[in-house]
């Protein structure tokens, strides 16, 4: 599968829907779900990042 901007993009916002939804739909307080959804999207985005830097470094050495 070549994964170019947009699939990769595609594919990182359909996990976080379906993590997000299942997070949202868990009988926890509204408060927990904000910050557990919270953090989530920060996790997502700094490892989206660290996998496109690492991706760029094997490409390159």
């Amino acid at each position: 599968m070549d994964f170019d901007q947009t699939t990769s993009i595609g594919l990182f916002v359909v996990l976080l829907v379906i993590i997000l939804g299942g997070t949202l739909s868990s009988p926890m307080s509204a408060t927990t779900k904000s910050m557990v959804s919270g953090g989530l999207l920060v996790f997502g985005i700094v490892t989206f990042y660290i996998g496109i830097k690492h991706g760029e470094f094997r490409a390159t050495h």
